[in-house]
């Protein structure tokens, strides 16, 4: 079939038919969470092979099983799905090239998330912020890197694993310690991400950032306003930060996330004015002298 003659409509459904059915592995399962029947899903897999040059599946045992190609072909199709998902719920934008995703609950809760060029690192005011990308490029993204020595203190490390991204390390310094309270924050080593609201469209565009940090190696800049639980009973506060995420390595050599949440209220948010973000107190803020810099730089 000619690309020209699959009409979106069609594409998006055929590649929601890819999608469930890599998830699922078993047609039957596949029918009953699409709300569709065995031959339409069939079509959408052969057509898609058709038009893709590629076979997507193989059935071994009467079991569906990705092959190669379906499995190179299915992070994509799921971002696809994602994105067109978050887009329709006015839940995502492009601000300037880069992203920018925001959720609102009935109950008040609300998530805003504006990712900005790393130029922001040199121009604002932060000296953790920059000194902390110094240490990281210095120290080649190794967390036990004498360079990486100072700024460790302050930051989140994190892993991906099967049950997702897990909290490995809490800074004593880190914001998580002073917001939760480090009884909090020990207990919750090893813990996953917890879900947020917005459902799992919304979870994967936000899950996006860090498996991009991770696979580039790379460096990446939100500022981010939202609302989280505090204090015994878990009260929900507005806070306001900025988020640099650095791509790393732990001593053997596997991959690991390292994140510098810095509350502050000098951030900058698409349809956000500035009178709405709240001056972070001296409870959670982060002190950081630059006198600990070390190695004469």
């Amino acid at each position: 079939m000619p690309v020209k003659e699959v009409t979106n409509p069609l594409l998006f459904e055929m590649i929601r038919s890819f999608s469930t059915l890599a998830k699922r592995l078993n047609l039957s399962h596949a029918v009953e969470e699409l709300g569709s029947t065995r031959q339409t899903v069939r079509r959408h897999i052969d057509n898609l092979e058709e038009i893709k040059g590629v076979v997507l599946f193989k059935v071994v045992d009467r079991r569906y099983e990705l092959t190669e190609a379906g499995t190179h072909a299915l992070p994509e199709a799921n971002e696809i799905l994602a994105r067109g998902h978050a887009w329709l719920r006015g839940q995502s934008l492009d601000v300037n090239g880069l992203q920018y995703l925001k959720h609102e609950e009935p109950n008040g809760w609300f998530f805003h998330q504006q990712q900005h060029s790393l130029q922001s690192i040199w121009v604002q005011k932060s000296p953790l912020m920059r000194e902390t990308f110094r240490s990281w490029a210095l120290g080649g993204g190794n967390i036990e890197a004498e360079e990486m020595s100072h700024v460790r203190p302050f930051l989140i490390v994190y892993r991906h694993t099967a049950a997702g991204w897990i909290c490995v390390e809490f800074g004593e310094k880190s914001f998580y310690v002073n917001w939760f309270g480090r009884e909090k924050a020990r207990s919750s080593v090893g813990n996953p991400i917890g879900q947020m609201p917005g459902g799992e469209d919304f979870a994967r565009m936000l899950n996006q950032s860090f498996h991009e940090v991770q696979t580039t190696q790379n460096a990446r800049v939100d500022h981010v306003y939202t609302m989280v639980p505090r204090g015994g009973v878990g009260e929900l506060q507005a806070v306001n930060y900025r988020r640099l995420m650095l791509g790393g390595r732990f001593p053997d050599g596997s991959s690991a996330l390292f994140a510098l949440v810095e509350p502050t209220d000098e951030i900058e948010i698409f349809g956000l004015d500035s009178s709405q973000f709240i001056a972070p107190s001296e409870e959670i803020s982060i002190d950081f002298d630059l006198k600990i810099v070390k190695n004469g730089i």
